[in-house]
């Protein structure tokens, strides 16, 4: 007599890998494109802001009290939305720029909005700390705003930048996974129909360790080349 699980087949029996073998590469792929396109249009545009953040905060670059007021307000709240709620408010917006609100297209456009205002605050944060005195300094020798941006203060945070945009990394690796809730496909949306809803733990966690791998290999790299910049 063959051993039944309390859902009436055995792990064994459920899991055909013949058959969630493609649907995992497919999903590992999905996972990717989302996660590289989000990282590189939303990390982009978040140093940009970043950088006005910092370069508006009083005493700074190009003071500017007002519109450092401003862009704070407009990040601090959206910063703190979930991303499952933020999924759902962004839809008309989603609707009129992509056409659709479902979809991996769909899920990207959210995903660069939000990660744009976390790598923001990630980078004002990591540019508060550089010498003020080697700003000044360059300014005293007659560089430009964006000369010393260039020259001074992105290369003085660098290090610090990189491990900030490894653990961003994670963040939108988090996002990825939630957009399987809107059809955006994914190692989130693999884990869910394939694991969770069939009660399959081995699917499951082949999802779950394979995201883990994902975060080791980045945190590996970040902190590596972060390492060997601080030496210099």
């Amino acid at each position: 007599m063959n051993a039944i699980t309390a859902h009436g087949v055995t792990l064994a029996s459920r899991t055909d890998w013949s058959v969630l073998r493609p649907l995992l590469g497919q999903s590992i792929v999905q996972t990717l494109q989302m996660v590289l396109i989000t990282i590189v249009i939303g990390g982009a545009l978040g140093l940009v802001l970043g950088v006005v953040l910092y370069g508006t905060r009083p005493g700074n670059l190009f003071e500017n009290r007002v519109v450092y007021r401003i862009l704070d307000i407009l990040v601090n709240i959206v910063r703190p939305i979930p991303f499952i709620i933020f999924l759902a408010a962004m839809q008309p917006l989603t609707i009129k720029v992509v056409g659709t609100s479902i979809g991996t297209s769909a899920a990207i456009f959210p995903m660069v909005v939000m990660c744009t205002f976390a790598t923001s605050r990630l980078v004002e944060q990591n540019l508060v700390p550089v010498d003020h005195g080697m700003i000044e300094a360059a300014r005293s020798m007659g560089a430009s705003t964006f000369t010393i941006i260039r020259t001074v203060l992105i290369p003085e945070a660098l290090a610090p930048l990189i491990l900030a945009y490894a653990f961003l990394f994670i963040g939108v690796l988090d996002m990825s996974a939630m957009a399987g809730y809107i059809g955006g496909g994914g190692l989130g949306n693999f884990a869910i129909a394939y694991g969770y809803q069939k009660f399959d733990q081995a699917v499951t966690w082949t999802a779950v360790i394979i995201m883990i791998v994902l975060v080791q290999v980045v945190q590996a790299i970040a902190n590596a080349i972060a390492k060997r910049l601080l030496r210099r």
